[in-house]
């Protein structure tokens, strides 16, 4: 099986249906540390930094591999602190893209 990391976002252009609860819960497993919302339609990680500096540095790192990969999260951050959430707009909920991008950030 091809690690997450070594795969690219495909664009997405709607009309397939999201991934199933039981198909993101197996994605789950390749990326620690990220959550599964309730409804199963995206998922969420908060990353802990030493201050805002450095909470600002992950973000533009974020989002440089966000524009790489075509991509896109949505990002809050502040002193200390990051959350990072990824779902597919055009679906209104996960594929494997989200999985793809999350691994990505992990191993950044």
């Amino acid at each position: 099986m091809t690690s997450l990391t070594q795969k690219t976002c495909v664009p997405c252009r709607g009309g397939i249906p999201p991934l199933s609860r039981d198909s993101a819960e197996g994605y789950m497993r390749q990326v620690p540390g990220w959550t599964l919302s309730d409804a199963a339609d995206r998922i969420t990680r908060r990353f802990a930094f030493d201050d805002f500096r450095a909470s600002m540095a992950f973000v533009s790192r974020v989002g440089e591999l966000a524009e790489e990969e075509q991509h896109h999260p949505d990002i809050t951050f502040g002193w200390g602190y990051a959350e990072v959430t990824f779902f597919t707009h055009k679906i209104k909920g996960l594929h494997e893209n989200d999985f793809i991008m999350a691994a990505k950030v992990n191993a950044l």
